[in-house]
């Protein structure tokens, strides 16, 4: 399972700027919700996608914001971890206190302040060997690590800090498939496509 696959709705950003819904589960009216405030709609390898094409920080921060308040209201297993939605009138300028980077499993982070490598080490994130970045516990499936960095984040949030996730998707292209796509593959062509295509 791809830690995508984990809520009912995954808000993420790829690495070209485009800021993507993916829906786990229908959520009725979603459609409406989402191409009102400018998300373009299509299946992507199984999955419901809706792409919000780069633009302004503030323009796209006020649209995902105004579509998750929306989505809000039929589900409350909802992730946001997209860098393009993220925008204050007051964010001060410069890089972020956090930086973390998904690969391979695992997320590294960085860490550009006393204070954001203090936040990590009380949400139990281990600094590596040379020392120049932070890594998770060991033994931690995607939910876990799922919940491990959106606890550092809202936490840091809290305090004033930014924080940056880069989820190691270079553009819409690449999102992975989908966990039910994938069941369905292993299944062999015992399945029912026209069943499976209803329940999307």
């Amino acid at each position: 399972m791809s830690m995508l696959d984990v809520p009912n709705v995954f808000i993420g950003s790829t690495d070209d700027g485009h800021t993507f819904v993916l829906l786990n589960r229908r959520i009725r009216d979603a459609d409406r919700l989402l191409t009102e405030v400018g998300f373009r709609t299509r299946e992507h390898l199984g999955r419901m996608l809706y792409l919000l094409p780069p633009g302004t920080a503030q323009d796209v921060h006020q649209r995902a914001g105004f579509a998750m308040y929306r989505l809000l209201a039929h589900t409350h297993d909802l992730v946001d971890l997209s860098w393009t939605t993220r925008w204050s009138p007051n964010q001060p300028a410069g890089g972020p206190d956090l930086h973390f980077q998904f690969g391979d499993g695992t997320v590294a982070v960085t860490a550009s302040t006393t204070t954001a490598r203090s936040l990590l080490e009380q949400h139990g994130f281990l600094p590596t060997a040379d020392g120049a970045s932070y890594r998770p516990q060991d033994g931690l499936d995607e939910r876990g690590l799922l919940g491990a960095v959106t606890a550092v984040e809202a936490h840091a949030y809290a305090h004033g800090l930014n924080a940056r996730v880069r989820l190691g998707i270079p553009t819409p292209a690449d999102l992975p498939v989908s966990a039910r796509r994938r069941s369905a593959a292993a299944a062999g062509p015992g399945t029912a496509p026209s069943a499976r295509r209803r329940t999307r």
